[in-house]
């Protein structure tokens, strides 16, 4: 190797060196950056929040909303703040904008008793609301609330042509599961002492189809309607034979949150089954009718009277044409055909 390449090859090590050298000395000296502690948000007051998903037409009850603490910074006028707001006067009213579980409740998402629209916002998509008087006795003596569900039950006499025939009575529910909206003008649970007042009311408005008021108006000209209260569990188990049948149908794919919608707006639809049960006189007392009895057909319809039985032919002698099995009869010189039946 001559001299001048040597000088090159060390020139080029002395280089390299000083250059690894420098880059130590540059990322040592150099700070690590030390990650500092986001600083805690500090809360303020407790504000009114949803406990659980409140739809479009939900009745405010107690175990609806609850306060939970709120940080300071994001506390607005709209606000209920507790301390300022009242959760009594919040029972019995109606959801107006939908919220999901934990969301704080605005003084625009609630519609009270009294204000405008107030009933309108408490009925759900498509559904009517229609009113029946009821007394204590066909009202479940007053333990009935805002909020509850109830079936229908007809009660009716059906009498038969003039006074020869006992009446049938009978009773059937024909409708179940509908939405109580308010009994009498009150559309809010009384509280006393922080019990449940239980009062006796003269009227009920109930949540129905369109279809199903109809039929509630009908209902009423027949006979006397009564109420039944339903059990919370009844809705869960008819839901459970709605989806085994088909009825409710949830479809492929559905997020977790999209089935609970479907299930909740399942069980909250009244039920208006072809296959309504019922009673009449006979399966309570033996003394009553178990069939309807016959009546004459007045004029624009009614039951009908059994028809007339046709007149029997006659023979060339006057005698009545057997029908059926008969008899050949013969006395002296006399021969006649004469049927089993006869008399």
């Amino acid at each position: 190797m001559d001299k001048r390449k040597l000088m090159l090859l060390v020139g080029a090590l002395i280089v390299a060196i000083g250059t690894a050298f420098a880059a130590r000395s540059l990322f040592a000296g150099a700070s690590t950056p030390q990650a500092e502690a986001a600083a805690k948000m500090p809360m303020g007051p407790k504000v009114l929040v949803a406990q659980r998903a409140l739809p479009v037409g939900t009745i405010i009850t107690a175990d609806a909303l609850n306060f939970q603490a709120w940080p300071k910074d994001m506390v607005q006028d709209a606000y209920f703040v507790e301390g300022e707001a009242d959760m009594q006067k919040l029972l019995g009213t109606v959801v107006r904008n939908p919220m999901t579980a934990g969301e704080p409740v605005t003084k625009g998402n609630l519609v009270a008793p009294g204000d405008r629209g107030f009933l309108a916002a408490a009925l759900g998509p498509g559904m009517r609301a229609v009113t029946i008087p009821v007394s204590a006795r066909t009202g479940v003596a007053g333990f009935v609330f805002p909020g509850d569900h109830i079936d229908l039950v007809l009660t009716q006499t059906v009498k038969g042509s003039g006074d020869s025939g006992m009446a049938l009575k009978a009773s059937e529910t024909i409708l179940k599961n509908l939405r109580v909206l308010a009994t009498d003008q009150s559309t809010e649970q009384e509280m006393v002492e922080g019990k449940t007042r239980v009062r006796t009311f003269s009227t009920v408005t109930l949540e129905v189809t369109p279809k199903i008021a109809e039929k509630i108006a009908v209902a009423q000209t027949i006979g006397t309607i009564s109420l039944s209260l339903r059990s919370l569990a009844d809705n869960s188990a008819e839901l459970e034979q709605a989806i085994a049948s088909g009825d409710v149908k949830i479809p492929a794919g559905a997020t977790k949150q999209q089935e609970e919608a479907l299930i909740k707006q399942a069980m909250a639809r009244p039920i208006e089954s072809s296959k309504a049960s019922f009673v009449t006189g006979g399966d309570v007392s033996r003394f009553q009718r178990t069939t309807v009895p016959v009546a004459t057909a007045p004029a624009g319809g009614g039951y009908s009277a059994p028809a007339a039985s046709p007149a029997p032919q006659m023979a060339a002698n006057g005698r009545p044409v057997p029908t059926g099995p008969v008899v050949r009869v013969t006395r002296g010189k006399d021969t006649e055909d004469v049927s089993i039946g006869a008399k």
